[in-house]
């Protein structure tokens, strides 16, 4: 592909590009071979502008970087902001893309949402995937696993495989390191949701003003210009603020919820194995029995709802489809009903805000005791985890402290820090015998959520040289540790 031209038409000035042939991209110089265009970021550890000799040495035809880069034997593609430039390239290079693509924003919920999005649109009878912290789960639902937003590259590549495949519908989880990366840029976004909003990623983010800034990037840039955004309409001043963002660029508004205008919830009760919504769409009230448990739930499957509908979906078949879908991996996911008849539900909450709603979602269905084993990551917001032990402590009847991914961090001072926000709680570090413990101690009427990790398959132990992933699975360990068996046996039996 003529370099040239993929420069034109990612609307950049660059002279010199003509009769260079473009072969691939790449952001890692080892990856790189004659005729690559090699992005040369500034990360969190490393700068990518050092390894531009090497990739020059490789072959690469041009580099995308900052415009003080030194580059000798290679095109210079100067970018103020590089990332955003290389992506632009590489959405011209990855060709085709599905005809239909929505992203969903948000703190919590993305994962849910997306998945939801896909499944009514294959009920729809749509050829659709999905992209997010699952990995690709494509029509056959396969899935492949990867990073919530992948890198620029596996992002256009995904994409355009799945074209290729006959994918003609998306949906995307943004990220806020996505989109302040720039990993989702140069795609014809139709529609976006936001789901809510609340503290996560302050690691990363400098604070909420500037966490917020980066989902906002959504409305502000990513999509199209004539595109909707779907926004459940919660009590948050973040909801009137995204609103605020969308109807400045003019952009097409669907609100959802109790405040929704265009999709009013109007009722909303818990049965046992799932809820019956009453809602309001275009002056019709209908009456859905959605098959899965808890208000956040219901919230995911109606945003859902609203991007499915506003890429063309019939009112009938989308409404129809909702009170079908399927649990989401490890999202309120029931691994279990233990021996004594409680059970056992996985859920990925890893804030204090998720972990109150996965709490309020599961309360309605406790006769008993609610019992939560939950922990939080090391090498991230530090902020949080005091925080998430108050939620614990004051809505849990019984909370297990317990490791989630200690990474470079001490596990017991994790620990320490998560339970300095309540009294009562209950330190186990090994997640395996935390889990046991709580399934050994519940009776018929209790219920046991299990939180912070959901669908991850491993627990992350060290950092850098040193980190392992040994193979962990909630669902799986839930289920033997409620065997008959294992009932009263803890780690290490």
């Amino acid at each position: 592909m003529d370099l040239a031209a993929l420069i034109s038409a990612a609307g950049l000035e660059v002279a010199g590009a003509e009769n260079v042939s473009v072969t691939g991209f790449a952001i890692d110089n080892r990856k790189v071979a004659p005729g690559t265009v090699f992005g040369a970021f500034q990360g969190a550890r490393v700068n990518g502008e050092d390894f531009i000799p090497a990739a020059i040495s490789a072959g690469a035809a041009a580099i995308v970087a900052k415009p003080t880069a030194k580059i000798e034997g290679a095109i210079h593609i100067a970018a103020d902001e590089p990332r955003q430039a290389f992506a632009r390239l590489a959405a011209q290079f990855f060709k085709p893309a599905p005809e239909v693509i929505v992203a969903v924003t948000g703190t919590n919920g993305k994962t849910s949402t997306v998945e939801m999005t896909r499944q009514i649109w294959r009920m729809a009878g749509e050829r659709a995937a999905s992209i997010g912290t699952l990995g690709v789960t494509t029509p056959d639902e396969s899935v492949s696993t990867g990073l919530t937003t992948p890198d620029i590259v596996t992002f256009h590549s995904n994409m355009s495989g799945l074209a290729r495949e006959g994918v003609t519908h998306v949906a995307y989880e943004a990220s806020s390191h996505g989109l302040s990366q720039y990993r989702n840029e140069g795609l014809s976004v139709s529609a976006a949701g936001f789901t809510n909003f609340s503290r996560d990623h302050l690691d990363y983010h400098k604070d909420m003003e500037d966490y917020f800034a980066a989902k906002m990037r959504l409305f502000d840039e990513v999509v199209n210009d004539d595109a909707t955004v779907v926004v459940w309409t919660g009590n948050s001043e973040w909801t009137g603020r995204a609103l605020e963002h969308a109807r400045k660029r003019n952009l097409r508004v669907f609100t959802v919820g109790e405040q929704g205008e265009t999709i009013r919830l109007l009722t909303h009760t818990s049965t046992q194995l799932g809820q019956t919504l009453e809602i309001e769409y275009d002056g019709q009230t209908r009456t859905i029995n959605l098959p899965l448990i808890g208000a956040y739930q219901s919230a995911n499957a109606l945003v859902a709802a609203g991007l499915a509908l506003a890429t063309g979906g019939s009112a009938s078949s989308v409404f129809d489809a909702v009170a079908r879908l399927q649990p989401v991996r490890g999202r309120l996911e029931r691994a279990v009903i233990t021996q004594a008849g409680a059970p056992v539900y996985i859920d990925y909450a890893h804030t204090p805000d998720a972990l109150e709603s996965a709490i309020e979602a599961l309360r309605p269905h406790v006769k008993g005791r609610l019992i939560a084993v939950f922990g939080a990551g090391g090498d991230r917001d530090q902020g949080k985890r005091a925080e998430m032990g108050r939620v614990a402590a004051e809505n849990a009847d019984l909370a297990i402290v317990t490791d989630d991914n200690p990474r470079g961090e001490n596990a017991a001072a994790i620990r320490s820090e998560v339970m300095a926000g309540g009294a009562g709680m209950r330190e186990i570090g090994d997640r395996r015998e935390a889990i046991a413990a709580a399934i050994a101690e519940a009776g018929r009427d209790d219920i046991v959520l299990i939180a912070g990790k959901g669908h991850e398959q491993g627990q992350i132990i060290g950092s850098g040289e040193n980190m392992r992933v040994l193979p962990f699975d909630d669902v799986t360990v839930a289920r033997e540790c409620a065997a008959p068996q294992n009932l009263g046996q803890g780690a290490g039996t």
